[in-house]
């Protein structure tokens, strides 16, 4: 009995301590660093609302749920169940996607403070590790392979110059946007990592 006992305890070892592999230690990585981004963001947008007079605030929540994000484009999964059944290699896809079409509006979100200035970057980090782990994953050229059809206009007037109200609308458009991406894009991740270990339970 004692024999069994021990056989039991060595084997229970063996399952815990199965090594990380080096797709997971990339999965790790991206998590934490969309983490990171999506607190950032979380806090940027609530300080710009804190900076806003009540009424400035209740109307441009008004225009923006009437809005769209230029990411809005990127389809994705409508719902915490159909993410759950979209294949890892789906999930990276719209994820890398999501985190590119910030690579040309995040530098209007940059300057002013150390905070802002960590998001480019952060992205380009992001999006490099993202990259990485498709092509652990699958050929990125066939993943890629309609990108050209997915080529995402700037904001509509990200290049103009604006009056102090649009420029207020459309600073509070970016960050509210940013905020929402990033949270898509930390979602998809996990679930994505999740996958990684059998007896997980990836819930959302």
């Amino acid at each position: 009995m004692d024999k069994v006992i021990l056989l039991l305890s060595v084997l229970s070892l063996g399952v815990s301590s199965q090594p990380i592999t080096d797709s997971q230690r990339l999965f790790s990585i991206a998590v934490s660093r969309v983490q990171h981004l999506h607190l950032l963001a979380q806090r940027l947008f609530s300080d710009f609302e804190s900076s806003l007079q009540t009424e400035e605030q209740r109307q441009l929540n008004k225009i923006f749920l009437q809005d769209f994000c230029n990411s809005d484009y990127i389809i994705s999964p409508i719902d915490k169940h159909e993410t759950q059944r979209s294949s890892v290699l789906k999930l990276l896809s719209i994820s890398y996607r999501l985190v590119e079409s910030w690579e040309f509006p995040s530098r209007s979100l940059s300057g002013g403070s150390a905070q802002r200035n960590q998001i480019s970057p952060k992205l380009s980090e992001l999006k490099t590790g993202i990259l990485l782990l498709i092509r652990a994953n699958q050929d990125a050229a066939e993943i890629f392979s309609d990108s050209s059809a997915l080529q995402l206009a700037p904001y509509g007037n990200y290049y103009q110059s604006l009056g102090a109200d649009e420029s207020l609308k459309r600073a509070y458009e970016l960050l509210a946007c940013f905020k929402k991406d990033m949270h898509k894009v930390e979602t998809y991740l996990t679930v994505a990592k999740c996958r990684l270990s059998p007896e997980a339970n990836c819930t959302l």
